[in-house]
């Protein structure tokens, strides 16, 4: 697990290039390293090369490396460079291929086994980076197809001149890059990639801070997206890999893996054995133990983690599992995992921790560099915090409720689909009634955000921070632009003209948009801020695989919750255990914005009232500062809970006030 980054600079044919050290400077590679660092405390590197192509373009290269030490410590430094290729005696050379990765490959021995058998010979003991360098050599891109991990991977060959960088099916791992003027910048960290493309000025003053208005506009509608608002920096796509730039015109060429994630185009099974799903699971924990340090899994109160948590105490007797005591009692889950822990039988630690919630969120949108509205970035950055005392590896419940069908949302599904039949005025009439000052009842809030979501853009507004109805309301945006575009990104268009189709779409957007979007950059955002790794057992490749072809109404029998996840863990875990209420990793951040718990309600009002917070010129579209005002007053009022749409607002200003200091810079 670690931090990679990097610069390849492309030099037209018949012009000379200045030396290596011109092309990309040291200070390049500085703000680089800078912005990665947290990343990997135990290790350092960097790696230059240069290589003419056929064409005659001459390319320079540079990779920059911070590493957190999981796997063969004594052996796996990077950027990790090899001259030999299978099948060359020592003294002949083959060409040169560079790698820099981050995150970990679970299956890494048996295909360090595959390549061996094959005449590959290897240096390291068990160094899971050196299974891509003769894994590249030996199969090219079909390599990543392979790979049963979490993964950002960027790999040089000096014969092609070309750099080839792609991401895990999930995008566990984050990579962003930005292509112009023949070169490429790439990393860990958007702030850092922004911060170096804006120090090389390769654009102008004015295009070099421009944000995309629609993409930031999504951001605040959903609080999360697969395109990032910063102009000409994108994300890598999850299950592509891509060579870059082929040409000094810095096109990009890329090459979709076989990873679909797709539900409606996979065949739907009506039947699945218990025994089978609890197979998957146990080989998927197994899978994900392997550390040279010591390794933990996390145990809140849900089933998901109790789950994982069973499992790993049944594979590894020797490992522990830690809870984290929330500052708060309204999110502190302690008491429960300890009756967890007695249950399964495996040792347990209570670790406490030192929440500070308005400097950290400042913090942490800093360093992240978007505009990211999930306020359970907050605990998730405790709760690592708080871990990485002690451990360096952790195993997380992360994907169950995606894979299992976890969410309220899920069985509102059908209710979704029949009352968008339903006149829209009577649904919006409704919404009005059930959703307004009188609405105390939880049950009331539900139906009236079923309504509105059933009037409006459907599953998108269940997604949504800002529905919408109030969407429209507080931005002057072409709405029906950004949703579209939104869809499209997370997979949620296409054929919905009966029921299971519009469960299909709706399924494959948390697959492919919150669980990866939200949850997983949640994840990498939070432990490696700290330098610790978060593993996913529920995104085992083989486990995933099977799961999609599962029928909704199969993995929520009666219209139950993870109704077949629930009979998997009745093998190992008691009923009051498996039956507890979710709490998840929610805060009452609208109490503390009413009662200035941890200085929240103060940030807020000094943030949102001052003089610009949401800048046009910045973001490309117009705030209702009056809207905006509203909504706190009912809020500290009581009238209406505006806790999660008042939080992203407060993250966006954040986020602007960032982008104006670095345009400043």
């Amino acid at each position: 697990m670690c931090g990679i980054a990097g610069i390849l600079k492309v030099h037209p044919p018949g012009t000379p290039p200045p030396p290596p050290e011109v092309a990309i400077p040291e200070s390049w590679l500085d703000v680089l390293d800078e912005s990665i660092k947290r990343r990997g405390p135990d290790g350092q590197g960097r790696f230059r090369d240069r290589a003419t192509r056929p064409d005659g373009s001459v390319v320079d290269v540079a990779f920059v490396h911070r590493r957190l030490a999981i796997i063969d410590l004594a052996d796996g430094q990077q950027p990790m460079v090899s001259e030999r290729g299978p099948g060359y005696p020592d003294r002949e050379r083959s060409h040169r291929v560079a790698v820099v990765f981050n995150g970990c490959v679970y299956n890494h021995r048996e295909l360090r086994r595959e390549l061996e058998n094959a005449g590959h010979e290897f240096v390291t003991d068990h160094s899971d980076t050196e299974v891509l360098i003769h894994g590249w050599r030996e199969w090219g891109r079909s390599l990543f197809a392979r790979l049963d991990g979490m993964f950002a991977v960027a790999i040089w060959d000096s014969k092609t001149g070309w750099l080839t960088t792609t991401r895990d099916r999930f995008g566990e791992k984050p990579l962003y890059a930005y292509c112009g003027a023949g070169t490429e910048v790439f990393g860990s960290s958007i702030a850092g990639v922004f911060r170096l493309k804006t120090t090389m000025d390769l654009e102008g003053p004015v295009q070099r801070h421009s944000v995309q208005s629609a993409a930031a506009a999504a951001w605040l509608r959903f609080g999360w997206s697969p395109s990032p608002p910063l102009g000409r920096v994108a994300q890598t796509a999850r299950g592509f890999s891509f060579q870059s730039p082929v040409d000094s015109d810095s096109k990009r060429v890329g090459f979709k893996n076989p990873w679909d994630l797709s539900l409606r185009r996979t065949p739907r099974q009506t039947f699945i054995q218990t025994d089978e799903v609890d197979r998957l699971i146990e080989a998927a924990v197994r899978s994900r133990l392997e550390a040279d340090v010591p390794l933990a899994v996390f145990l809140s109160g849900g089933l998901d983690s109790a789950l994982i948590a069973s499992h790993t105490r049944a594979a590894s007797s020797g490992c522990t599992a830690f809870t984290v005591r929330m500052p708060v009692p309204e999110i502190d889950e302690s008491a429960a995992a300890v009756q967890t822990a007695a249950a399964i039988g495996i040792r347990h630690e209570l670790l406490d921790c030192n929440a500070d919630p308005a400097r950290d969120l400042l913090h942490l949108v800093r360093e992240l560099g978007l505009p990211f509205g999930d306020s359970s970035l907050l605990p998730a950055y405790w709760v690592s915090r708080a871990a990485r005392a002690e451990f360096k590896v952790a195993l997380s419940g992360d994907g169950g409720d995606e894979l299992f069908l976890g969410y309220e949302r899920h069985r509102a599904l059908s209710p979704l689909w029949y009352g968008a039949r339903i006149p829209k005025g009577i649904l919006r009439r409704l919404s009005r009634v059930l959703g307004g000052p009188a609405a105390i009842h939880k049950t009331m809030r539900k139906v009236a955000r079923l309504a509105d979501a059933a009037a409006g853009a459907s599953f998108l507004d269940l997604l949504a921070i800002f529905p919408r109805s109030e969407f429209s309301q507080l931005v002057d945006a072409d709405i029906d632009r950004i949703d579209k575009r939104f869809a499209i990104d997370v997979g949620a268009l296409g054929a919905v003209d009966s029921r299971e189709q519009f469960q299909d779409s709706a399924l494959t957007a948390d697959l492919n948009g919150y669980l990866p979007e939200d949850l997983l950059r949640k994840t990498d955002a939070a432990s490696m801020s700290v330098a610790l790794e978060v593993r996913a057992p529920f995104l085992a490749r083989e486990l995933v695989d099977r799961m999609i072809r599962v029928r909704p109404d199969v993995l929520m029998p009666d219209g139950e919750r993870k109704g077949l996840l629930k009979a998997v863990a009745r093998k190992y875990l008691p009923e009051e255990i498996v039956n507890r209420p979710k709490m998840g990793f929610s805060i009452p951040i609208g109490e503390w914005f009413r009662s200035d718990y941890g200085s929240m309600q103060q940030l807020l009002l000094d943030t949102l009232n001052s003089a610009d917070p949401f800048p046009e010129d910045l973001l490309g579209f117009k705030i209702n500062r009056a809207f905006v005002a509203k909504m706190i007053a009912d809020h500290m009022d009581r009238k209406r809970d505006h806790s999660q749409r008042l939080y992203m607002l407060l993250v966006l200003a954040i986020w602007a006030d960032w982008l104006r200091t670095r345009n400043r810079n």
